[in-house]
């Protein structure tokens, strides 16, 4: 293989010729082989680095410590990462010692590599345009990488909650679908008063729809970021003025309204944004489970179990059970939520584990949020596209376990009283007789009256009859 030698403060090494990346990155490609996932995984992450090293380049040019020739030409690399080009060449595994500094120098020297090209010179000629001193001048780890987090988590977000839009929307339709059929709602898996199939979904819509707004109320407090504060939030090697100019820079780069934090000094060392963005993430993986808990025992049987609802089939469900049809989506959504929810306390212990002017374990939370967003997305859509859109309903079991339910008579109470409802419900449950029957055989009510107040019209919304 063709190398080129490159030296660091640790001494020389050689480098694939005709990689991208520089001495630095593959180093950290060799101490770090944690999880398998290199920075390339996360697309949002490279372009959101590269947005704030073309917002640095512009702000340096214009304080004059970068030459216009080496400023366009960062500035030409980094529109490259922003358009996809490259991504391959960040090796890098995204879980790594030192707050993110080899996800840093990754970037800082792919992005030199190529500007040193398009000023025809050879990769690594780094005399003519220094990874550390014009790629990453004026910044530091500590305040490029988290900016750059906070970005990337907002960009993906952007693309995850078209994903859970669309769910909810589909949940809606259903909800209107399903919204003449009554069924017995239950609680605590036992027998409690009707409802509609359709009031079921309108519940499942709502409770994911209230996600999409906090998704987005904590993408506010993604930008509030600490670029400019370099390496402790001092603003350390910045000439005065840079950390408001590069700021706004980069937020007409990347169409988000940032802001500088009002205190550099805490931001570089607090991770509360992160913490609470993982919460809501967990919020709403914990709705998307209840929820798919509800459909599979909905879907249950099919002979032998609720049987309410049929879940589209979409793969033999047994190797040795002839006919067996498994519930596979909601189960993959189950498995994502716990994932998820198995994050937020990684992110929790992470966040804690911060010391002094710092926190080390930045690449452990940024990881976990993007990961966490993107298995999101995917099984949303999933869930949507492959179970949701395709179910059915059991009008007749719906209706079958209405009219044997016990729980109906909760409706009569107010015309019979709790002691005869009570004792009603007891011999139906005793006898296996409808409550209906043993009201009208008991001369309680008439046949007329129980039939209006057990109609959907009463049983459903606050009661209009007397």
């Amino acid at each position: 293989m063709n190398t080129r030698s490159e030296y660091d403060l640790l001494g020389n090494m050689n480098v694939p010729a005709d990689a991208w990346y520089g001495i630095q990155t593959l180093r950290a490609a060799q101490n770090f082989s944690i999880s398998g996932v290199p920075i390339s995984h996360f697309p949002e992450l490279i372009r959101a680095l590269a947005m704030v090293k073309a917002a640095a380049a512009r702000t340096n040019q214009e304080l004059k410590l970068l030459p216009k020739g080496k400023a366009d030409a960062i500035v030409f690399a980094c529109q490259d990462l922003i358009q996809g080009h490259y991504h391959e060449q960040f090796i890098v595994d995204v879980i790594q010692g030192g707050a993110g500094t080899s996800t840093n120098m990754n970037a800082n020297e792919v992005i030199a590599n190529i500007a040193l090209n398009k000023l025809g010179h050879e990769k690594g000629d780094y005399k003519a345009l220094h990874p550390n001193d014009d790629v990453n001048c004026s910044q530091s780890t500590n305040d490029a990488y988290p900016t750059a987090a906070c970005l990337s988590i907002q960009f993906a977000a952007d693309s995850f909650v078209p994903s859970l839009r669309s769910l909810k929307e589909t949940l809606e339709e259903k909800g209107k679908e399903f919204a003449h059929i009554v069924k017995m709602g239950r609680t605590q898996l036992q027998d409690a008063v009707p409802m509609t199939l359709g009031q079921e979904f309108d519940a499942f819509a709502v409770t994911i729809g209230e996600d999409i707004d906090r998704i987005s109320e904590a993408c506010t407090l993604l930008c509030e970021v600490n670029l400019g504060g370099t390496a402790i939030g001092t603003g350390i090697n910045t000439p005065e003025g840079y950390a408001k100019m590069v700021v706004e820079k980069l937020a007409t780069i990347s169409t988000k309204p940032l802001v500088p934090a009002s205190n550099l000094v805490e931001a570089t060392s607090d991770m509360g944004a992160f913490v609470f963005f993982s919460g809501i993430l967990k919020r709403l993986a914990i709705k998307l489970s209840k929820m798919s808990n509800d459909l599979r025992l909905l879907s249950s049987g099919p002979r032998t179990g609720l049987g309410e609802i049929n879940l589209p089939p979409m793969q033999p469900g047994s190797s040795i059970m002839p006919g067996k049809v498994n519930p596979v989506i909601p189960e993959a959504m189950n498995q994502t939520a716990y994932q998820v929810i198995a994050s937020d306390l990684a992110v929790t212990l992470a966040a804690e584990a911060g010391q002094l002017q710092l926190n080390a374990m930045e690449p452990m939370i940024i990881y976990n949020l993007l990961n966490s967003l993107k298995m999101l997305k995917e099984a949303c859509q999933m869930l949507e596209n492959r179970c949701i859109r395709g179910i059915t309903a059991n009008e007749d079991i719906c209706a079958n376990h209405v009219e044997n339910s016990i729980g109906i008579i909760t409706a009569l109470v107010p015309h019979i009283g709790y002691s005869n409802a009570s004792r009603i419900a007891n011999t139906a449950l005793h006898t296996g007789n409808t409550v209906k029957a043993l009201i009208i055989e008991e001369n309680l009510l008439t046949e007329e009256q129980v039939n209006l107040l057990l109609s959907p019209e009463s049983m459903l919304s606050p009661s209009k009859v007397r």
